[in-house]
C-alpha cells in the first residue's frame, strides 16, 4: 500500500528553548525566514505526501494558524503589489492537507503516535519530527522506497560519535544491503561503551500499523512516558524492523548549537543571502580573531 500519510508530533513543550518556547511553540521557531515545522512539512510533500496529521497541545495554535488562509494578509499584499510574497503565502496553506488533533498531556513520542491510529485507518505512514531538518538528500523518500520493497517498517539512523550516542536510541544492525540493516534491538540512550553499534535512531519513521498494536502493548518508562523507540523494539521481535542509513546533512534544530548551524546553512544556500552573510562571517573571523 502506497505511503498516503503523514503524522508530525508537535506537543512538547520545548524546554530546551526557554524563554523563547514560554508562549511560542518550539516548532514555530524560524530558520532564516521560514518556522521549522514548514521544512518538516515541504519534506513529506517532496515524497509525495499530501496528508498531514499534526498532533498539538496546549499554546500550539499558531501552527494551526500559519498553514491556514489569510485572508486579510494576503488581501493586503495583492492591494500593494507584493505579489512574489502574496504566492509564497498562498503556497504554504495549499501545499498540502493539514489536520490538528490536540494531546492533553505530552506522555511520550509514543503516546502522540498513538493517537494518529484512527487517522491512518490501517495504512502505513510517516512519522516526521518537527525539529529534526534534512538540509540533502532525499530521506523520507529513500525511506518509502524500502517500504515498498520490504513491506516493513522502516526508521532512519545515521552514524554519531561513540562519545553522542547516550543521546539518542542505538540499534544492534544486521546488514541486508548498502546504507540498510535489519533492526535486532533499540537500545535507548545507552553509555557508549554499552552501544551495540554507533547507528543513531533519528526523527523520521516509515510505519505499518502494527505499531499501534506494539504502542498499546509498551508500558510507559519511569517518567510515565510511552516510548515510540520501545514500541519498536517490540515489533522488531515480533517482525521485521529496517534500519535505513541516512548520509547527508541533518540538523536537530531543538539543540542551539544545530539551529544556528542550520540558520547559517540554509542561509548561504539562498542566492538573495549567501553573498552578504559570506562576508559578515568572514569579517566576524577576521575581528574576533577565530583563525
Amino acid at each position: 500500500m502506497r505511503v498516503r500519510k503523514a503524522v508530525i508530533p508537535a506537543a512538547g513543550l520545548g524546554t530546551r528553548f526557554l524563554p523563547a518556547t514560554k508562549a511560542q511553540p518550539k516548532e514555530m521557531l524560524p530558520i532564516v525566514d521560514k518556522p521549522a515545522i514548514q521544512y518538516v512539512v515541504e519534506q513529506a510533500v517532496r515524497a509525495g505526501i499530501r496528508d498531514i496529521l499534526v498532533i498539538t497541545g496546549r499554546g500550539k495554535r499558531t501552527i494551526e494558524d500559519h498553514f491556514d488562509r489569510s485572508f486579510e494578509l494576503e488581501m493586503r499584499l495583492e492591494q500593494s503589489g507584493k505579489f512574489d510574497e502574496l504566492k509564497e503565502v498562498r503556497e504554504i496553506s495549499d501545499m498540502a492537507d493539514m489536520h490538528f488533533v490536540r494531546q492533553k498531556d505530552p506522555n511520550g513520542l509514543g503516546a502522540a503516535v498513538a493517537m494518529a491510529e484512527q487517522h491512518v485507518a490501517g495504512e502505513p505512514f510517516a512519522v516526521l519530527l518537527g525539529d529534526d531538518i534534512i538540509a540533502s538528500g532525499n530521506l523520507l523518500a529513500d525511506m518509502i522506497d524500502v517500504h515498498h520493497r520490504y513491506g516493513r517498517s522502516v526508521i532512519a539512523v545515521q552514524e554519531v560519535p561513540r562519545s553522542e550516542i547516550h543521546l539518542y536510541g542505538a540499534i544492534d544492525p544486521e546488514l541486508v544491503e548498502d546504507s540498510l540493516a535489519r533492526v535486532i534491538s533499540i537500545v535507548e540512550k545507552p553509555q557508549a561503551e554499552e552501544a551495540p553499534s554507533n547507528l543513531a535512531a533519528i526523527g523520521c519513521y516509515v510505519l505499518t500499523p502494527e505499531i499501534f498494536d506494539a504502542l498499546r502493548e509498551t508500558p510507559p518508562d519511569e517518567r510515565g512516558e510511552v516510548q515510540l523507540t520501545d514500541a519498536l523494539n517490540l515489533l522488531a521481535q515480533q517482525q521485521a524492523v529496517y534500519a535505513y542509513v541516512f548520509e547527508g546533512v541533518r540538523y536537530d534544530v531543538g539543540n542551539k548549537i544545530d539551529y544556528l548551524r542550520a540558520t547559517v546553512e540554509l542561509a548561504l544556500d539562498r542566492d538573495d543571502l549567501s553573498g552578504p552573510l559570506r562576508s559578515f562571517l568572514g569579517e566576524i573571523v577576521q575581528r574576533r580573531k577565530i583563525i
